[in-house]
């Protein structure tokens, strides 16, 4: 991947520590060329976030909420003050209520319901009008996480099933409205990941043996194959590839049932 986004700069949203999601893309981006730029909501995922930021050169982070449209315009405001364009954003945030993220669906609230929405899916409708400027006049890529309980029941998932299936759908919307101007859009589905996100899931260590068990590749997803898909989707080798869904699960998500020995 050496090289691949030389040239490329970008916004990665949603790093919580060194084991999330985002921050194993962004690695995987720092390693293929790109120069970075970080948002974070808070005090203390800034602190946690500033000596990450540093170890891939970047001294550019931002707190945001993404909940507050004069925060949003304030952090989108500052990254163009840096730079005039971007070619990548990486929407890695999420957020449900931990309580409702156990039994079952039917007991859902409707103040829960509509803040995981809000944060989960339109979110990244929010921060896609505000990148599209930044990138209307090259092109570029806007990236999202998604996973499996989308459009299959995964016990406990919830709430988080119904916005990360409106989260894929709005994917496909983006990349038909933007798709003109080069700008494609796609989602990232990694299977189970020892997270702070995941770790929010009752039953989240059971979900990962699970799948680690009953996988064809017998394995998780790690943060540098999720990373270097994003590279991948990111550089001018994903040049044809918008509105998708890319499963990066070991192909978890071809079984009809577990493999023979766990039945």
């Amino acid at each position: 991947m050496t090289g691949l986004l030389t040239g490329k700069r970008g916004l990665v949203m949603g790093v919580a520590n060194d084991r999330s999601i985002a921050w194993g893309i962004a690695k995987a981006m720092h390693e293929a060329g790109a120069e970075l730029a970080f948002t974070y909501q808070g005090e203390a995922f800034g602190k946690r976030l500033e000596p990450l930021a540093a170890s891939v050169g970047s001294d550019f982070m931002v707190d945001v909420d993404v909940t507050d449209d004069a925060s949003l315009d304030a952090a989108f405001d500052a990254l163009q003050a840096r730079w005039d364009t971007i070619d990548f954003l990486v929407h890695a945030i999420a957020y449900s209520d931990k309580s409702e993220l156990t039994g079952r669906f039917l007991n859902t609230s409707r103040s829960n319901f509509k803040h995981s929405m809000e944060i989960s899916a339109y979110s990244f409708v929010e921060v896609a009008r505000r990148a599209h400027p930044m990138m209307v006049e090259n092109g570029g890529t806007l990236l999202t996480l998604t996973y499996l309980g989308s459009n299959r029941v995964v016990p406990n998932y919830n709430v988080m099933g119904v916005a990360k299936a409106a989260l894929e759908s709005a994917t496909r919307y983006l990349a038909n409205d933007l798709g003109p101007e080069g700008i494609r859009v796609n989602a990232i589905s990694p299977g189970p990941m020892k997270t702070l996100a995941g770790s929010a899931i009752a039953g989240a260590r059971k979900t990962y043996k699970h799948t680690d068990q009953n996988a064809p590749m017998r394995s998780n997803a790690t943060l540098e194959a999720v990373g270097g898909t994003a590279v991948y989707l990111c550089s001018d080798a994903g040049a044809c590839t918008t509105g998708e869904v890319v499963r990066v699960d070991g192909g978890f998500h071809v079984l009809g049932m577990p493999q023979q020995d766990h039945l």
